[in-house]
């Protein structure tokens, strides 16, 4: 079944071109998440086929991606403080988590916006935070364009370089997923010192 989706994104990937890459990448960062991998491990593969080029598959994920996130960031920006002020109480949460909130935003928001695009299952989701606690737009987009693009550079030369090896891709995924973490934790470690 994963296969068989896989293969028809490859297959819209090479008639819809950067254009399909830019639109999947847009509905992969907003509020419709499904895994990036199935996109751009394939673009990957066709760049190392000649069939494409790895700086215009980097602009379209990059457009794509940053598409997205100003999808969920406005929503947020415009309906989300709103709704949670009138029933978040009724999922507990209060004006006071809501004001907290604001402050971790106003100085941490710059490093979670980046860490977040890089932590699989987060990377659609931070983009609501940001928009609900009124995050300056230029620092936003900066830090998402720089998470954004680390996690879509690894893609794509994942399937430049392995293509259509899905065992190896697999393992390598994991592996750089593990890496990726552990590189967070510790940047999330330093700041934390730097910020005591």
């Amino acid at each position: 079944m994963i296969h068989e989706v896989a293969q028809i994104l490859v297959d819209m990937i090479f008639d819809w071109g950067y254009i399909g890459i830019f639109i999947m990448m847009a509905i992969e960062s907003s509020f419709i998440p499904f895994p990036s991998e199935i996109i751009l491990i394939p673009a990957g593969y066709l760049a190392s086929q000649g069939e494409m080029s790895i700086w215009m598959i980097m602009l379209s994920a990059l457009g794509g991606s940053l598409v997205g996130a100003f999808i969920n960031y406005y929503l947020a920006f415009t309906l989300g403080r709103n709704i949670l002020e009138k029933y978040g109480k009724y999922f507990f949460i209060k004006e006071s988590t809501l004001l907290k909130m604001d402050t971790y935003f106003q100085k941490h928001g710059a490093i979670s916006t980046f860490t977040g695009r890089l932590i699989p299952g987060v990377r659609q989701l931070i983009s609501i935070p940001a928009g609900l606690c009124k995050m300056n737009l230029a620092k936003f987009s900066a830090y998402t364009v720089l998470g954004a693009g680390i996690w879509a550079l690894v893609l794509t030369l994942l399937g430049y370089f392995i293509g259509e090896n899905q065992e190896l891709i697999n393992t390598y995924l994991k592996q750089i997923t593990i890496v990726v973490l552990f590189l967070l934790a510790i940047i999330a470690a330093i700041y934390y010192k730097k910020q005591k």
